[in-house]
Parts: structure tokens; C-alpha cells; sequence
């Protein structure tokens, strides 16, 4: 069987994207997928994303990990997979989809970049030496001494397989801060089970947390990723955030097919 795939990365977290408004493709098939996102033996990438069908909104956003297995919120890829829908002519320039953790409006402007909006976060959890929130993926997010040579994998899967987190596990966060509303960020993330050179709802989490942590009074954060850069916007009050958007790049690489 023929595969027809695009392929898009958003600040080098990146993706394959397929039309499965037909229903085609095998969801449960995690070998297959696996296979797909091999960097070796596949076409390679952070994971693999379904657009499908949806009765009330303009499509269905389905996430794979590299791993095969279906994940939770990814925001990079949410955000390619409406650049994505874009380039299929299923969207113009706005739109309302949904992913697993519910209902995102998205906005592509003229540049190529698209906004996103990410779920409210209602508890950041402040502990000693890190914070803890929910951005439609668990992010654990901890201050760190000179970021550029810290070993984020190793520190990273120690902290996701460790028993803090039991064994759903958690995305990890490593962060310097840079200026007043810029952080510097380089994640470990589950699924992969590597740093990838960005993460969305890591950036997400790390601009949320940052302003719950008072080290930064604004509420538009910069975060320089591995990839490029990334900002964070959002509205808080009485410890909630709400309005959250995750804005940056979204940028088709190559499409093709496949033999599966």
C-alpha cells in the first residue's frame, strides 16, 4: 500500500502528517508508526500526527509519539498540523479544532507563522526545586546552572522514569533565564525518550511556570528553544492562567510516499 505523507517541523520539533479524512490508515497499528518516525529505516520524526474528520469543528488533530503510541497535547504539532490543514484547503487563515485535551482555536498570519491556543491551566504545583503543571501534557520544570552543557537526557529520563512521577512518567524542563520575560529551555520529552530540539507545551509550561515562580511580572514570554524561538502569552489571575497561546513557526519540509 501507497502512503501519502507531508512532512513539517515547527522550531525542529518535527513531524509526519497524514490526510486520514478517508479513514485509511491503521490507528492501532503502533509498529507501523514506530517505523514511520525512524530516523534510520523510516522517514523520520518527533512523532506522526492524523488529521480526520470531526462533526463540529473543522478536523480532529490524532498524536503519535515515535514510540507508537498515542500521546497526549503536543502543541509544535498542533500548530503544523493547522499549517497543515491550510495546505490541504481544509481551513483559510482561522480555525477551531479538536485534540485530545479538547477544543484549540489557531490563527496562521502571512509570515508563516501560527498562534495556538493551549488549555487553561488551573493548578501549578510549586515544590522545592521545581513546578509541576499540566499544559495539555505533564511538564515538570526546573531551574538549572549553565544550560548549554547540561546533560538533559540523562537528567531528564532519570526525573521521567523516577518515582516522582510513577510510571505514566513526565515531560522535563530545563531552564535558564535570560532577560526579564526570556528563558532559555531544553526539554526531555516522553515518548521519544530524548531531548527534541523543542517542545510546545514545554514552552508553554516553562512561561507559565516561570511567571507562578515571580521571575518574570510578564505576561508575553520569549523562550529560546534548541530549534528557534518560541513565545508564550497568557492571562493570569487569582493562579489560573487562561488565554494561553503558543505562537512561533510552523514550516513544510518535504511530502512523498511511502510503501507500507
Amino acid at each position: 500500500m501507497q502512503l501519502n505523507f507531508y512532512k513539517y517541523q515547527g522550531t525542529g520539533n518535527d513531524f509526519i502528517m497524514i490526510d486520514n479524512r478517508q479513514g485509511l490508515f491503521s490507528k492501532n497499528n503502533t509498529k507501523l508508526v514506530e517505523s514511520l518516525c525512524d530516523r534510520r529505516f523510516g522517514i523520520g520524526a518527533d512523532g506522526l500526527i492524523l488529521l480526520e474528520n470531526d462533526n463540529s469543528t473543522d478536523f480532529r488533530m490524532v498524536y503519535y509519539n515515535s514510540d507508537g503510541n498515542e500521546s497526549s497535547m503536543c502543541g509544535n504539532g498542533g500548530r503544523c498540523l493547522v499549517a497543515f490543514a491550510k495546505r490541504l484547503g481544509v481551513i483559510g487563515d482561522e480555525t477551531t479544532f479538536v485534540a485530545t485535551d479538547g477544543l484549540h482555536n489557531a490563527t496562521v498570519f502571512e509570515d508563516g507563522t501560527v498562534s495556538l491556543q493551549m488549555k487553561d491551566v488551573d493548578e501549578v504545583k510549586i515544590e522545592k526545586g521545581y513546578v509541576f503543571l499540566n499544559t495539555g501534557s505533564p511538564h515538570h520544570v526546573e531551574l538549572v546552572e549553565d544550560l548549554k552543557h547540561f546533560d538533559v537526557k540523562g537528567k531528564g529520563a532519570a526525573i521521567r522514569y523516577g518515582a516522582l512521577y510513577g510510571q505514566a512518567g513526565s515531560n522535563v524542563n530545563f531552564v535558564n533565564q535570560e532577560s526579564a520575560d526570556t528563558f532559555s529551555v531544553r526539554t526531555y520529552e516522553r515518548g521519544v525518550e530524548d531531548e527534541t530540539l523543542s517542545c510546545g507545551t514545554g514552552a508553554t509550561a516553562v512561561a507559565i511556570a516561570m511567571h507562578a515562580l515571580g521571575k518574570t511580572n510578564s505576561d508575553k514570554i520569549q523562550l529560546n528553544v534548541e530549534g528557534g524561538k518560541l513565545e508564550v502569552s497568557f492571562v493570569p489571575e487569582g493562579g489560573k492562567y487562561t488565554d494561553v497561546f503558543l505562537k512561533g513557526p510552523a514550516t513544510f519540509v518535504f511530502g512523498g510516499n511511502i510503501t507500507i
